[in-house]
């Protein structure tokens, strides 16, 4: 008997439309139009790219926070930047060479604002300038600062209208010359009128409950943080707009243009959104779970399908999921080049929170089989792998009045961080591998 009659016509035209015009099926018109509309609202994507750019400049940065009394984080910092040792330097004075295909990127999260930042520079200037520091006996005096900078903060209005962000991006990213991610948290209360906005732009209504003295914030049905199931995975309806609403205010009032992308609906919008943004780009969270080919066989698929005119992606990195293994690892690399997909980098998690993960986590064997290889990876320290009290994912959520009374506390979990990932980037050199770190400690 055929089976035929169980795949009607009209559902055989369906598919032939999913083939050829996937676009459409990823996006609906009437989302793509909700998209458009925001975009056009705040100017439209040349307006967009040139006020971040404009944003990114250290001098209007500083003037800007000292009005609004920060100026103090930034002389500090210019300070440790002068302190900061050069790799280039230990190279040399260890008769290093770079005799390995393959680079090492670093990275450490949980640059929690900028308070906490500053005590992390300031402690490892500390170690570099102190030499009776055992970290400087054990390291000959030298902390090279990460390549990139990973933040979980949720984007209130506090945080980025009034300073604080703007702190941290002039002392990590101008100073320092790091990259640094930004998180757009979903649940954040926000006040009620940047929702109301949404709907007049756009013509789509959200689903948000009062969180009372004029602000609101998403409706978050699924068990989780205060800010919305681990940084927003949860993404009901069309809540990726704001989403996209909460980066595009970002950009536009401190030149942040680089964020943590956690779900499948922010990521397929924002690759839409951002198509014709060239200086806005995401790193993929380790949320979305892609612990195995099937799975990112979807994501290159989606990302394919948004690619720019120039083959790039605003995709610019992807973090894999904490079960994947060295050799998924490396096909996932392959992957990449078989799709065609230029410029992104793949992460692993080499050390993570002790309730975010298994006990004594740790994958930097497999980061050394996936270099032998000859494959690139970006080191990513979630932890320093020492189950400090403080090290948690938990910690990244505290109330701002928590969070900076703890900030020399949480400062002292983040250079810890930075401590580790400084001696394995060290174990690496001796090995022979480049390894990428802020510019501040490359030269």
């Amino acid at each position: 008997m055929s089976t035929n009659k169980f795949v009607p016509t009209r559902m055989r035209e369906i598919n032939k439309i999913f083939v050829k015009n996937c676009m459409i099926t990823y996006l609906s018109k009437n989302e793509m139009r909700a998209l458009d509309k925001l975009k056009s609202s705040y100017g439209g994507a040349k307006i967009i790219a040139q006020t971040i750019e404009e944003k990114r400049d250290y001098q209007l940065r500083k003037s800007m926070v000292e009005k609004q009394g920060f100026g103090n984080y930034l002389n500090d910092a210019e300070r440790f930047a002068r302190q900061m040792p050069k790799a280039g330097a230990y190279i040399k004075e260890n008769k290093l060479k770079i005799t390995k295909k393959a680079t090492a990127t670093t990275q450490v999260s949980a640059w929690q604002g900028c308070k906490i930042t500053h005590h992390c520079l300031k402690r490892t200037a500390e170690t570099v300038r102190l030499a009776h520091r055992p970290e400087r006996s054990r390291r000959n005096g030298t902390i090279f600062l990460p390549n990139e900078m990973i933040s979980v903060m949720p984007l209130t209005d506090d945080y980025v209208y009034g300073g604080d962000l703007l702190t941290t991006l002039a002392m990590t990213e101008n100073l320092m010359g790091a990259k640094f991610c930004s998180s757009s948290l979903l649940g954040t209360p926000l006040p009620a009128h940047r929702f109301d906005r949404i709907k007049k732009v756009t013509g789509v209504a959200l689903d948000t409950i009062d969180a009372g003295n004029g602000m609101s914030q998403l409706k978050i049905s699924n068990m989780g943080t205060f800010f919305g199931n681990f940084c927003g995975i949860e993404v009901g309806n069309d809540n990726h707009l704001v989403y996209l609403d909460s980066i595009t205010r970002t950009a536009l009032e401190t030149g942040s243009n680089f964020f943590l992308n956690p779900s499948w609906a922010t990521i397929t919008s924002a690759l839409y959104y951002t198509r014709n943004i060239p200086n806005i780009s995401f790193k993929i969270s380790c949320f979305l779970g892609l612990h195995n080919l099937i799975q990112f066989r979807v994501l290159l698929n989606i990302i394919k399908e948004f690619k720019r005119k120039d083959g790039t992606s605003p995709i610019r990195e992807i973090n894999l999921g904490n079960a994947i293994n060295a050799e998924k690892f490396i096909a996932c690399h392959d992957l990449l080049k078989t799709f065609g997909l230029k410029g992104i980098s793949l992460t692993a998690h080499i050390c993570i929170n002790q309730d975010l993960g298994c006990k004594n986590f740790n994958w930097f064997d497999n980061a050394l089989e996936v270099l032998e290889q000859g494959y690139n990876l970006t080191l990513k320290y979630e932890s320093d792998g020492e189950g400090q009290p403080d090290d948690t994912i938990m910690s990244y959520f505290l109330p701002k009045e928590d969070r900076e009374s703890k900030s020399e506390v949480l400062g002292d979990v983040l250079y810890k961080k930075v401590l580790k990932c400084d001696e394995d980037s060290k174990k690496l050199l001796k090995m022979g591998y480049e390894v990428k770190f802020a510019e501040i400690s490359e030269k």
